[in-house]
C-alpha cells in the first residue's frame, strides 16, 4: 500500500516541471497568435513571460529530483516554438515583413541557429558540465527581440525608419547562439544560499530599477548579457594565454 501510493506521488512530482515547460509553450503560442493579430508588444511579453516559466522548470525537476529524458526533450521542444518560431515570427512582422525575401530569411536563420543551439546543447549538456554557456541560450536571444520590440513601442521609436538595424540584429543573435562564444551560466548562483551584502542592495537596486522602468530596465539587461558573451570569451583567451606564459617562463 506504501509503495504504491510512494509510485503515485512520484508520477504526480513528474507532472510539476512538465507543467511549468507546458506553460513556457502556451505563452510561446500566445506570442505567435498576439503577433498575427498585431498586438505585437503584448506578444513580446508573452514571451519574457514564457522565459520565467522556462528559467523555472529546469529548477524545479532538480529540487524535487524528478530530472527526466522525457522532460528534456518536451522542454527543448518547447524551447524551439517560444524561443525559436515565435520570435521571428514576431519581428518578421512587426518590421523585417517590408524588406520582402531578405527579411524572411533573417527570420528563418534566426529559427533554425536557435534548433541547432538547442540541438547542440542537449548533446553536450552531460559529456561538458561547465558554469558557461557555449553560445548565446536561445532564450536570451528570443528575449533580446523581445525587449527591444517593447522598448521600441513604448518610447515611441521609430523602428520602421531603420529596418536594417533589426535585420543586422537578427543575423547577430543567430550566429551568437552557433558560435563558440562562452556566456555566463549563473549555475553558481543559489538564491537560498548566503550573499554578501553588497550584491543583495545590488540586487534589491536592480528590482527598483526593473519596477520604475520595466521597458527600459529590461532591454538593457538583454543587451548587456548578449554583449558580455564576446567581452567574457576574451577575457578567459587572456587569461588562459598569460597562465600558458607563466608555465613556460
Amino acid at each position: 500500500m506504501k509503495d504504491a501510493r510512494k509510485e503515485r506521488l512520484k508520477k504526480g512530482i513528474y507532472l510539476l516541471p512538465n507543467a511549468f515547460t507546458s506553460m513556457n509553450l502556451f505563452f510561446g503560442f500566445l506570442c505567435i497568435v498576439s503577433a498575427l493579430e498585431g498586438r505585437f508588444e503584448f506578444a513580446a511579453i508573452a514571451i519574457l513571460i514564457a522565459v520565467v516559466f522556462d528559467s523555472l522548470d529546469g529548477k524545479i525537476a532538480r529540487a524535487t529530483n524528478t530530472t527526466s529524458q522525457f522532460g528534456i526533450e518536451f522542454d527543448s521542444l518547447a524551447d524551439l516554438v517560444s524561443f525559436g518560431l515565435a520570435p521571428s515570427l514576431l519581428m518578421y512582422l512587426w518590421i523585417l515583413k517590408p524588406m520582402g525575401r531578405i527579411g524572411w530569411l533573417a527570420a528563418f536563420l534566426f529559427t533554425i541557429c536557435g534548433a541547432l543551439r538547442l540541438a547542440r546543447f542537449n548533446t553536450m549538456a552531460e559529456a561538458t558540465p561547465s558554469n558557461h554557456f557555449l553560445g548565446l541560450p536561445i532564450p536570451a536571444a528570443a528575449g533580446m527581440n523581445a525587449t527591444a520590440v517593447m522598448f521600441c513601442t513604448k518610447f515611441d521609436v521609430p523602428a520602421s525608419e531603420f529596418p536594417l538595424v533589426f535585420l543586422l540584429g537578427m543575423y547577430a543573435l543567430s550566429f551568437l547562439m552557433v558560435s563558440s562564444v562562452k556566456y555566463e551560466s549563473f549555475k553558481k548562483a543559489e538564491l537560498f544560499k548566503k550573499m554578501k551584502f553588497n550584491m543583495l542592495v545590488s540586487a534589491i537596486l536592480v528590482f527598483i530599477f526593473i519596477a520604475q522602468k520595466p521597458h527600459l530596465a529590461l532591454f538593457a539587461i538583454s543587451l548587456c548579457y548578449v554583449v558580455s558573451g564576446p567581452i567574457l570569451t576574451i577575457v578567459l583567451a587572456r587569461r588562459a594565454k598569460h597562465a600558458e606564459s607563466a608555465l613556460k617562463s
